[in-house]
């Protein structure tokens, strides 16, 4: 996904000192951040130009008690290379050197009444999320209860016709049929839709329906953190299913894993409360809460005193 500075202005809502269309539309390219410390001395032997600059109070005092010469000379060297912007935090003052060598060299010029640490954080947080690499994967994301549960199966098994029944109950929609995952962290999975998809749902024998508009906003949900994946496949007379529910199968998106859970589907089973109980149960067992552990428990207890008695 590309992304541009006016995309990080609209989206950490920053003030336009200095940038015209142009500069404006230019990309950015990592999420990394620069504080250029070492820059200000004269340092530039790993300097960071594709990264966005943000100036805070140390960076700031620092250029001010340079004479306007050296001042002048230091942010000309920095913005020669052309870094996508130049961000300064906490509503600091701009010297008028900083909009000569911005004006002659083309760099955007952005100010913020933040704190730097925050605004550095805030904006890493949308670059991150922007720009990792995604992966598609073919299934439904609905947020049932606030947690991202990915339903998956075999084509024609039913999946967006589950998540039309989710959203009747309550629940929202994320994303059918084609879903964008990414890692936000070494341990955070995300979905989002295709932008073409966004909304939307394939049922057959009726087409596309757009869920926003017959079930209104509450039914859908532009991204989620995806937590739990459901797998629905077809009930078989002699294949072996999970009971008790110790399985504890993971499946792997983006390097990061996730809990899956295998459920049949079969004539009169009602599968949209199956996969909210399934939600409700992952849920209790990352709260402590794990019926399986307490079925054990009471099995173990009953056969000590049982063995007892005799």
């Amino acid at each position: 996904m590309a992304v541009t500075v006016k995309m990080l202005v609209d989206k950490v809502k920053l003030d336009v000192v200095y940038g015209n269309d142009d500069l404006l539309a230019k990309e950015i390219k990592t999420a990394d951040i620069s504080r250029p410390g070492l820059e200000m001395t004269g340092y530039f032997d790993y300097y960071s130009p594709e990264r966005v600059q943000l100036l805070g109070m140390k960076e700031w005092s620092y250029l001010m008690a340079m004479t306007e010469h050296n001042r002048y000379q230091v942010l000309t060297e920095m913005f020669r290379p052309e870094p996508p912007a130049i961000v300064i935090a906490r509503d600091l003052e701009i010297p008028e050197e900083m909009y000569r060598a911005a004006k002659e060299n083309g760099i955007a010029v952005l100010q913020s009444h933040v704190q730097t640490s925050r605004l550095s954080g805030e904006m890493s947080l949308y670059l991150d999320s922007c720009l990792a690499e995604r992966t598609s994967v073919h299934g439904v994301l609905m947020d049932i209860y606030g947690m991202g549960v990915l339903i998956q199966g075999d084509s024609g098994i039913g999946k967006s016709e589950t998540g039309l029944e989710l959203v009747k109950r309550g629940h929202r929609l994320v994303a059918d049929d084609r879903v964008d995952i990414f890692a936000k962290d070494e341990e955070t999975l995300w979905g989002e839709p295709a932008e073409i998809l966004r909304h939307l749902l394939e049922i057959r024998g009726v087409g596309i329906i757009d869920v926003m508009s017959l079930y209104g906003a509450s039914a859908v949900k532009d991204s989620s953190q995806v937590q739990l994946a459901i797998y629905l496949e077809n009930f078989e007379t002699g294949k072996v299913f999970d009971r008790l529910g110790n399985g504890n199968e993971e499946i792997e998106l983006s390097g990061v894993k996730i809990p899956r859970v295998r459920i049949p589907v079969k004539t009169g089973r009602n599968m949209s409360v199956v996969i909210e109980a399934a939600a409700m149960n992952h849920r209790a067992k990352v709260m402590g809460f794990d019926a399986t552990k307490t079925f054990e428990d009471r099995l173990t207890k009953l056969i000590s005193q049982n063995e007892a008695s005799k």
